[in-house]
Formats: structure tokens, sequence, C-alpha cells
């Protein structure tokens, strides 16, 4: 009975001091541990650190920083299955220390973002699997680490084009289910195609999805041509460097009208800033303003500078003026009735006195009421 219990304690601190799922097989070359449809949304800490095998598909799992943690213990791991998972993300360094992992399943995923050092560590990665996500883009260098990658599944994604270098090797890859554009974005991974030798696996069903006339064509047999695509990039490139050239004119142009430095209060010279877009607003507003105002007050003074200029009509009599006045005037006298019973010069007094009332030089008006007074008093 002592035997037993002995033999029990023993097998419960053992338990204790390695605590292992009931899935986890153990043998003498690995340990494989079954976390399969238990919905977890962590990976479990209970797990023996030497596993080999791992699989943890169908739960939901995203690929936190501490999943992130828990996965660099397994040193020892080969095989990690986390499809059917609902992994959003692949960041930096997401299996950074599992250098001796062969097979990663990432499929039935929703991965749409993948970093471009996602799987730096992998250096012995042989199958790579990333069906069935939500990827648009994936950048040239992303796969350049994996020197020992011979498989890359990609199909079922939402790819158009896919960049790739002429140094990567692969055995096999799998790129149906994309909405491939056949153009010249395509030109890379099509000669990449037939120069490496590599097998595209359900090569029928790779087909072009735009442009219309190339729809249910492969991919590797799409008429894409290099002259073309090198005339369109030519193009490009020089439409961009002319517009590099205006910009970097209009920058030096603002830079030598602009003061490089002012000197403030505590004797630095600090920069002033560029200018912007708003001066030019501001400049148009104020612009408008004040012709708005320049066009209310000219219609409000108008009438009045044009009465004005009307009314002033008087101008000074020259000396030929001065003698066709004379004479109007001895006309205008003559047309009068003459009084009787008074003397035949008196008219020509009368006249001297009315033109007397003429201004003369020094400045003085005689007032003809106050003569015909004194002429009426004599």
């Amino acid at each position: 009975l002592n035997m037993k219990l002995s033999w029990l304690v023993i097998c419960a601190g053992t338990l204790f001091l390695n605590p292992v799922t009931a899935d986890c097989n153990i043998t003498s070359q690995t340990v494989i541990c079954e976390e399969s449809g238990k919905s977890l949304s962590n990976i479990p800490t209970n797990l023996f650190q030497n596993v080999t095998e791992l699989n943890l598909n169908n739960n939901k799992i995203t690929l936190k920083d501490s999943d992130k943690k828990i996965l660099q213990s397994f040193i020892n791991l080969t095989e990690l299955y986390l499809n059917e998972n609902m992994i959003t993300a692949l960041y930096n360094n997401s299996f950074y220390n599992l250098t001796k992992l062969l097979i990663l399943d990432i499929s039935y995923n929703h991965i749409n973002t993948v970093h471009n050092t996602a799987f730096a560590g992998l250096n012995q990665l042989s199958v790579l699997n990333l069906s069935y996500n939500r990827i648009t883009q994936l950048d040239s260098d992303l796969f350049t680490s994996l020197k020992s990658l011979t498989v890359l599944n990609l199909q079922y994604n939402f790819l158009k084009s896919f960049h790739i270098k002429s140094s990567f090797k692969l055995t096999k890859i799998i790129l149906a289910g994309n909405p491939w554009t056949c153009s010249c974005d395509l030109l890379d991974l099509q000669i990449w195609l037939t120069a490496s030798g590599v097998t595209m696996e359900n090569e029928n069903n790779t087909t072009c999805t735009f442009p219309k006339n190339k729809e249910k064509i492969s991919i590797k047999m799409a008429a894409i041509q290099p002259a073309d695509c090198k005339m369109e990039k030519d193009t490009s490139e020089n439409s961009v460097t002319s517009i590099s050239a205006i910009k970097l004119k209009s920058s030096t142009l603002l830079t030598a009208l602009t003061p490089n430095n002012i000197t403030g209060n505590n004797g630095t010279h600090p920069e002033l800033p560029l200018l912007g877009k708003s001066w030019t607003f501001l400049a148009g507003v104020l612009g408008f303003v004040l012709s708005t105002t320049l066009l209310i007050f000219t219609a409000i003074k108008c009438p009045t500078w044009y009465h004005y200029l009307i009314s002033y009509r008087h101008r000074r009599l020259e000396e030929n003026d001065s003698e066709m006045f004379e004479q109007e005037f001895s006309a205008d006298m003559s047309s009068y009735p003459t009084v009787t019973g008074t003397n035949n010069e008196d008219p020509i007094v009368i006249f001297e006195k009315i033109h007397a009332f003429v201004p003369a030089e020094d400045g003085f008006i005689e007032d003809k009421y106050i003569d015909s007074y004194v002429t009426e008093e004599s």
C-alpha cells in the first residue's frame, strides 16, 4: 500500500511540474499536441516546452503579442497549424525563434496585412500556406529570408499583381482563385514563372480577370509585350522626372525669395516657415473686398460728380469777348422804350452807369441801387 501511495505522489508531482493536456501524444521522438476545435482565444501555456508538432486549428486565436511570446518558447517546433482561426494581420517577427519550423499553415483566416519581416527567423521553413485569406498586396522582399522555402500557397486571396525577384526559388506555387490583372504589373511574375521552371499547380484555373479581352487566359500565357511595358515605364519615369524638376525649381525660387532667418529676441536666427496656399486665398478675398468697395463707392459718387461738372460752365472773359458783350448789351438797351421829358443823353448816362456795374480791375463792384438813389436825390 505504501508503495502504491508513493507512486501516486511521484506521478502527481510529475504532472504538476510538467503540466500537459490530455490531447498531447508523447513518443520517443515527438510530442504532438492536438488543441483543435476548443474555441481557444490564446495559445495555451500548459504544454510541453519540447513540443515538435502543434495543431491549433479551428479556434479563435488572433496571434497577439502574448501568443507570440508563448510560441517563441517552443524552440523545437517543426510543424505549426494555425488554420481556421481569427488572425487578421501578420506583424514583424511573428514567428521569431522558431528556427526549426518546417511547415507553417495559416490558411482560412482573415489576414489582409503581411509586414515585410513577418517571417523573419524561419530559416528552415519549407512549406508556407497563406491560402483563403484577404491579402491584396505582397512585398517582393517578403520571402527573401526564406532560403529553404519550396512550396508557397497563395490561392484564393485578392491579389491582382505580384512583383517577385528572379532570385526567388521554389518548386511549387499555387496562385489560383485571385483576380489577376494581366497588364505590365504582372510581367515580372510571368517572366519568373517561365524562367524559374517552377510548377504552378492548378494552372488552368489561374487565369486573368482583367482586362476583358484576356479573361479566362492563363496568367502564364497571357500576351504581355515587354516592349510596350518598357515604353510605358519610360513615359511614366519621364513624367515623374519633369514633375520633380518643376517642384525643385519652385522650391528653389521660393527659398531664394524667402529670407532664411530672422533675428529673434534672444539673438538666434529661426528659419521662416515655408509659405503655404492659405496666403493666396487670403489675397483673393482681400482683392474681392477692395474691388467691391470701390465699385459701391463709385456708384454712389458718380451722380454727384456728374452734376458738379455740368454746373461748372462759367469761365473768364477774354478781351474780344468783352467787346462782343458791350455790343450785345447796347442792342438790348436800345430795345427798351425811351422815357419822355428826359434829356437825350440820359440813355448814355444810364448805359455808362450800368456799364460801370461790370467788375473793375480793382476788385470792387458798384451797387446799382445806391446809384439810382443818388440820381433821384440829385
